[in-house]
């Protein structure tokens, strides 16, 4: 790999490893609490983390200088984050982590599918099979046992 493969490939991995720790956490914490202030919690701790985190790498910019256009997509990035984490707590208080969050994954075939639409990315055949198996592999994982 290179450095620069390496280098996603190593956020991409820590991204999935703490996603599964979430939905671990997340099931064990939502027992006796309604699912929407659950998530109400975990947002405002994931601010206050996230502030200090650019706060104390000197990462902070004034966001008044964005563009609109950098405005306009992150506003819908969060929009699209808030009914996401809605949707997921709401599953995981109903069902198994182990069905909820293979479900969750389907998000892999979409965001491929999506990007192919809307981004003009285009995967190799290989790829596209890969992207098939997950979603077989969601459909498999999903059904009722």
């Amino acid at each position: 790999m290179t450095t620069a493969t390496s280098t996603w490939f190593f956020w991409a991995l820590g991204s999935a490893v703490f996603a599964a720790l979430t939905a671990i956490f997340a099931k064990i914490g939502i027992e006796g609490v309604n699912s929407d202030l659950a998530t109400l919690i975990r947002t405002a701790v994931i601010l206050v983390v996230l502030a200090a985190f650019v706060a104390a790498t000197g990462k902070w910019a004034n966001p008044l200088e964005l563009s609109a256009r950098t405005w306009t997509f992150l506003v819908l990035s969060a929009l699209a984050t808030g009914a996401s984490w809605v949707c997921y707590f709401r599953a995981l208080k109903l069902g198994d982590a182990s069905q909820v969050a293979p479900v969750d994954k389907l998000s892999l075939v979409l965001v491929a599918v999506f990007a192919f639409s809307f981004l003009g990315e285009r995967p190799s055949l290989r790829e596209w099979f890969g992207i098939a198996m997950v979603g077989a592999g969601v459909v498999v994982l999903a059904l009722k046992r």
